[in-house]
């Protein structure tokens, strides 16, 4: 068999490991070795054990397991409760203002977490109660948490932008820059769709809580003052070149602990869990990376890319055109895929094909998220949808799925937007210092 044939085999060998729910770091591990082994057989282990090694002692990585703890320590302290206090108390009283304070809150923890799922479970506890306890139709409350949840891949600090960046070799703090503008304006464009909904069927958010009045507002900031300090310090330091990306994240943690001792949740218990699930989350994502290596050195001794390449070449497509036919197939994939799946399975295909095109890796990251976040909510797959039917068992799956809609177009304008206007990703990016 030639290269090209080869490959093909190995995707559909991957895609069927995939589909009888084989971690996909371990599937595409499997598959990049086998199919090394079938090109060039005494190459297969020195590949495998070779990237393991390289990513495993890639020091940019630290960045993950940082992340991921301030995420945690942020949970125990309480943080994020404070945070979806303060949006609540200036949110609240307006028509829908719970569900645009609960995408605010998920906003922010995800300035914190970096993950989608950490965001809705969080905030789905806190504010699914409240929000029915005020009458709001489930589909629109849940939507909310679920879509408010996904901000988690697209505001800084991302475990997806992190990952494209170790794959394509672009520079994490440009990444985590360019998600501000867009993670605040896709934040933006939630809560208008919620305002829309609520116009259009007023008995979908029947009750308003009862305005705060200015002095309780301003405590309730006060309060959330801790969270806010550290997503400036920390996004403000990447900017301004005081620090980088990794060191971003050991401050971040340093002062989420801080916090939390401050507040005296430090105890043996809490900090048991909190490593706990920060060793599980940070070993499922370098397990997806070291799959992913594997993966690509195969696909690059097969020559598949350089074969696209040349045969995108010849049609004469535009940078323009292929980009819009890669975002259609992210939101596809979307469908029926998990997000770092077809992140780490597209991206080692698509970047030889679309750098040569003069296409900004940074700006195409952006909007590949947000394609990646509409998957997160696309039926029948839609791993936030589920996670939300977790903490919502008398709301049926289905009334889920029609919340989450809106949400949907609101992604779906977004990248719109980026399309028509790029510097909106890459503004912070090229103006940041050094």
């Amino acid at each position: 068999m030639d290269g090209n044939t080869i490959a093909l085999v190995g995707f559909l060998a991957l895609f069927v490991l995939l589909f009888i729910r084989m971690p996909v770091g371990l599937a595409m591990m499997l598959v990049g070795t086998v199919g090394i082994w079938f090109i060039r057989e005494r190459a297969a282990i020195p590949k495998l054990a070779g990237e393991i090694f390289n990513e495993a002692s890639n020091y940019p990585l630290t960045i993950i397991p940082l992340f991921v703890l301030m995420g945690n320590l942020a949970g125990i302290s309480g943080m994020s409760r404070d945070l979806y206090d303060a949006a609540h108390s200036w949110l609240g009283h307006l028509k829908g203002g719970l569900a645009s304070a609960t995408v605010v809150g998920c906003a922010g923890f995800s300035a914190l977490s970096g993950s989608s799922l950490a965001a809705a479970i969080t905030m789905g506890r806190v504010s699914l109660p409240e929000m029915q306890r005020h009458k709001y139709d489930n589909g629109l409350a849940t939507g909310a948490i679920a879509a408010g949840g996904t901000l988690g891949i697209l505001i800084p600090p991302s475990a997806g932008f992190v990952i494209y960046a170790i794959l394509t070799e672009e520079s994490i703090g440009r990444l985590f820059l360019a998600g501000v503008i867009p993670g605040l304006l896709l934040t933006l464009l939630f809560i208008i769709a919620i305002w829309i909904v609520v116009a259009r069927n007023p008995e979908k958010a029947p009750q308003s809580a009862k305005p705060a009045p200015l002095n309780e507002r301003l405590r309730a900031l006060a309060r959330a003052g801790w969270i806010i300090g550290i997503i400036v310090l920390t996004i403000g330091g990447i900017y301004t070149g005081v620090f980088s990306a990794v060191e971003a994240a050991g401050i971040g943690a340093g002062m989420a602990f801080v916090v939390a001792f401050i507040r005296r949740s430090v105890t043996l218990t809490n900090l048991r869990q909190v490593f706990e699930s920060t060793l599980k989350a940070s070993g499922t994502l370098f397990l997806i990376l070291f799959g992913a290596f594997v993966f690509k050195t195969f696909i690059g001794f097969t020559g598949l890319t350089s074969a696209l390449a040349a045969w995108v070449e010849v049609q004469g497509f535009t940078g323009f055109q292929i980009v819009i036919a890669f975002l259609i197939m992210f939101i596809v994939l979307g469908t029926f895929m998990e997000g770092f799946a077809i992140l780490v399975l597209t991206v080692p295909l698509i970047q030889p094909i679309i750098e040569p095109l003069g296409i900004d890796m940074i700006w195409f990251g952006v909007m590949m998220v947000i394609c990646l976040e509409m998957g997160l909510i696309s039926p029948p797959v839609g791993v936030n949808v589920f996670v939300v039917k977790g903490i919502a068992d008398g709301v049926p799956l289905n009334t889920i799925f029609r919340g989450i809609w809106p949400f949907w177009f609101a992604m779906l304008a977004c990248i719109l937007l980026l399309l028509a206007v790029p510097q909106l990703a890459l503004l912070l990016p090229n103006t940041m210092f050094g």
